[in-house]
């Protein structure tokens, strides 16, 4: 007797971006406010990170209402409502509630009725994985439409004393739609991990460790502090500038696209050093357009590559239907990079 066959799901030929949105915070920090924090200089700051300033959200600015702004935003452009919405991922590190998933608070506010929703964390590639993963999902047929949110506040997780990382971080929202497209839209996503790595970019403590009680029997135990994100600099420097450079070019080898035909190169916004080396590995001409957001956002982690690409577009630095290099990579050590076609 022949087993029954499972019907294969059917879903669109290919997928691309079709809307993005931002969301950036009120307050701006800038670096002569840092000063105040950390013994330095706005000189020093700038030539370390490219950065003169960063956004902090406020109390009312939190991670699903940052998330649900970006998000309106990128639903607007793309054309579609909320409810034909078939999966909302959100990436983040700083959502501090462990369940549940912010991704459920999001898709309620937005009225995507019953659709899937769920959080991942892959840091400064939390973007890059949430748009493997929409991809797969359109392609495959469990969603017409998927909405990818990277979105921080990392101003939760800053040590305002560590010299090494007080001026880095900000906080924000970026947004996604990916739906259906008759061409392809969203070149293969070359993504991976190096776990040996992992102690290179890391919260300080566990959260059970920074809140542990002090010892009843003996009387003894350290002072409770808050958690924050610490990074040995130099090597992720190093790793990001050697490795991630070959990362991205294995992603313009498999969308079969050359630097020279690319219409933006939209790196996480990590370091303004690290996008000038990235840039002299990659060959890149000069004619191709750079974010560099970093500038007067600060590292957004998930939020950055979103928000560097609705800024391009707004700008006018890129533009619709352009190709685009996108590579996120961070903590873990993770990275994902895709070529893209603009929405």
């Amino acid at each position: 007797m022949t087993a029954p066959q499972i019907k294969p799901a059917t879903g669109a030929a290919f997928s691309r971006i079709l809307g993005v949105g931002g969301y950036r915070p009120v307050r701006v920090i800038p670096n002569a406010e840092v000063l105040d924090w950390i013994e330095s200089s706005d000189e020093w700051i700038r030539s370390r990170s490219g950065i003169s300033e960063r956004r902090w959200a406020g109390p009312e600015e939190s991670v699903a209402e940052m998330s649900v702004q970006a998000a309106g935003k990128a639903i607007a452009q793309a054309g579609i409502t909320a409810g034909q919405i078939g999966g909302v991922i959100v990436a983040t590190v700083s959502h501090l509630k462990q369940t549940p998933a912010v991704a459920t608070e999001i898709a309620d506010r937005l009225g995507c009725g019953t659709a899937p929703a769920f959080d991942i964390s892959a840091a400064c590639a939390g973007f890059g994985y949430g748009l493997g993963l929409a991809d797969g999902m359109v392609r495959g047929g469990s969603a017409e439409y998927v909405l990818v949110i990277g979105v921080e506040r990392l101003s939760d997780l800053t040590d305002t004393s560590d010299r090494s990382t007080a001026f880095i971080f900000g906080d924000g929202a970026g947004a996604a739609i990916v739906g259906p497209s008759d061409t392809p839209g969203i070149g293969k996503v070359i993504w991976g991990s190096d776990g040996s790595q992992r102690d290179v970019i890391s919260q300080t403590q566990a959260w059970d460790t920074a809140f542990a009680k002090e010892d009843a029997v003996n009387g003894v135990g350290d002072e409770a502090k808050w958690p924050a994100l610490r990074m040995e600099g130099q090597t992720v420097f190093r790793w990001a500038v050697w490795e991630m450079a070959k990362v991205a070019q294995q992603a313009l080898d498999a969308a079969g696209i050359t630097a020279e035909q690319l219409g933006a190169f939209i790196p996480h916004q990590a370091n303004m050093r690290i996008t000038d080396a990235m840039i002299k590995a990659l060959k890149l001409p000069e004619s191709v357009p750079v974010a560099r957001d970093i500038a007067e956002t600060g590292n957004t982690s998930a939020a950055s590559i979103p928000l560097a690409m609705e800024r391009m577009l707004e700008s006018g630095e890129a533009r619709s239907g352009d190709l685009a290099l996108i590579i996120g990579f961070g903590a873990g050590l993770v990275y994902a990079a895709a070529v893209v076609t603009l929405p």
